[in-house]
């Protein structure tokens, strides 16, 4: 039997990010949760960001914004950026954290994340609380240590984490391959 609770958003896990976006004379970082890939040609990714949050103000100024994807080593930092505000503090520098020139946008890189995604904002949707930024991929950017000899990530690698009901956690171990079930039958395009 099924417990009814009333809405909320509990939905779980979430994939955790750095969001690093920039106007001149100012560079910040917000961690993020509500992230998640909403298009694959062209390749789209949208963030959600609550309208008081410092870093919502620079992606409505600039219209970019890249997602960086830290791996578990880079956890600390990433709580971190969190729960302090980039309005009076350099988040960067509180969190030992280094800034890499984008190729695409002015939006710096965490240089430290071993996947780093370039975005350019499409289209903005006023939800209520957040704001949805959709953000169109200019470029992404993966370190060469975290990839296996085809080019692939290596999850063991990179060891990206989620957030699960305020705790975060590794991804664990693989269970089955994408496409498993397709022997025999006509896959959806």
């Amino acid at each position: 039997m099924k417990e009814v609770r009333k809405p909320s958003t509990l939905f779980l896990p979430k994939p955790v990010a750095l969001i690093s976006a920039s106007i001149p004379g100012e560079d910040n970082l917000m961690t993020a949760a509500w992230v998640n890939v909403v298009c694959m040609d062209p390749p789209m990714i949208a963030v959600a960001v609550r309208h008081s949050r410092h870093t919502h103000h620079i992606i409505e100024k600039s219209g970019q914004f890249v997602v960086n994807i830290p791996g578990e080593d880079l956890l600390h930092a990433t709580d971190c950026c969190g729960m302090i505000s980039g309005k009076k503090m350099d988040k960067f520098a509180h969190a030992k954290l280094s800034r890499a020139k984008g190729a695409k946008t002015d939006a710096p890189l965490v240089e430290e994340c071993p996947l780093n995604i370039e975005c350019e904002v499409k289209k903005t949707n006023q939800l209520g609380s957040h704001t949805l930024f959709i953000g169109e991929v200019l470029a992404v950017h993966v370190d060469q240590e975290v990839l296996d000899e085809k080019g692939n990530i290596d999850i063991k690698k990179f060891r990206p984490f989620v957030l699960n009901q305020r705790e975060y956690w590794n991804m664990g171990e693989k269970i089955g391959d994408y496409g498993f079930t397709a022997s025999g039958v006509k896959v959806i395009p």
